[in-house]
């Protein structure tokens, strides 16, 4: 098959690309930075330099494409409308562009658990349409979802979680670095339930998404199905190390007067941040969870790694990469 992929030079971007080169599709990217896509390129992967701006690009990227995976977005901005220009509008210009390629892919949009926002203790979500995101971030999101719903493509929309795993940079290795030294921060008492999900199984949902026949006008979440407490995941990364963990709790007051304060410093100096005042309303929920068994239904997906497999698969490739 052709294939679109956005946000290739990503984390979860970069593992779809090698499950499409790996089973013979005909891969383009669209790369801000051919430069930074040199090995990508190197692998066969054809480049369209461009963003989700830039209108021509977008036509070069999506002609004759039999599906789109976009994955590409904005997790730190300057302000909601920088979130909402980029996760919304972005969405917006690349399904325009699809829709008038002529070959009416599928697309399939890597959304976030966060557009539909905290679940219930012992109630993990599902895509029910009670959508209620608590951050800027997961309103653009949530917008982007809305986006496409109304555009004519065939459409599957994807929610995972918090994402780990060989290559990433952002969610987990500072606390596995942490770990090393016997300690780990935990957000509030870490009895906070959570749906995590392992790269290579969601690079293998994402790719599935492209093919799979039942799934064409549907938003489903994709996560591991165990459900954890913030807490035991971080003993878990003190398992996969060796280490007997010493958690430190991180109040909701200091958590929230940290995450305030480096907001607004960003905010004065018009930089983009992950690190503000919203964030601390993902940080102290009752659970972060999604129930997975629609799309384990409707696809035959499986994921390979339960939790601790996977934080020892990502201790291995840290420990070889040289990261910790």
């Amino acid at each position: 098959m052709k294939v679109l992929v956005t946000g290739a030079t990503g984390f979860v971007g970069g593992h779809v690309v090698d499950r499409l080169l790996a089973r013979g599709d005909a891969v383009t990217a669209l790369v801000r930075s051919p430069a930074r896509a040199t090995a990508m390129a190197e692998r066969g992967v054809r480049l369209v330099a461009g963003d989700l701006g830039n209108h021509d690009a977008l036509a070069e990227a999506t002609e004759g494409q039999d599906v789109i995976y976009h994955s590409a977005a904005l997790t730190g901005a300057v302000d909601e409308a920088e979130f909402l220009a980029a996760n919304r509008d972005g969405t917006a210009n690349l399904a325009r562009a699809a829709g008038r390629s002529g070959s009416s892919p599928r697309f399939v949009l890597v959304s976030s658990m966060a557009a539909g926002g905290p679940a219930e203790r012992g109630a993990p979500r599902q895509a029910d349409g009670r959508d209620a995101p608590v951050t800027m971030y997961g309103r653009s999101k949530l917008a982007s979802e809305q986006v496409l719903r109304n555009e004519p493509l065939p459409w599957v929309i994807l929610r995972p979680p918090t994402v780990y795993g060989p290559r990433d940079t952002e969610n987990l290795l500072t606390v596995f670095k942490a770990a090393r030294l016997g300690v780990a921060p935990v957000f509030g008492d870490g009895s906070m339930e959570i749906s995590v999900v392992h790269v290579e199984d969601l690079a293998d949902a994402i790719v599935l998404a492209g093919s799979a026949e039942a799934v064409i006008g549907r938003t489903y979440y994709v996560n591991h199905p165990e459900v954890l407490t913030s807490r035991d995941f971080v003993r878990g990364i003190g398992t996969a190390l060796g280490r007997n963990l010493t958690l430190l709790p991180i109040p909701e007051w200091l958590a929230r007067t940290a995450l305030t304060t480096t907001g607004a410093w960003a905010a004065a100096l018009r930089r983009k941040t992950i690190l503000r005042a919203d964030k601390a309303n993902e940080f102290f929920q009752s659970a972060w969870t999604g129930d997975p068994s629609l799309f384990i239904t409707d696809t035959g997906w499986t994921p390979r790694f339960n939790a601790a497999a996977g934080l020892a698969h990502t201790h291995d490739w840290y420990r070889d990469a040289g990261w910790l």
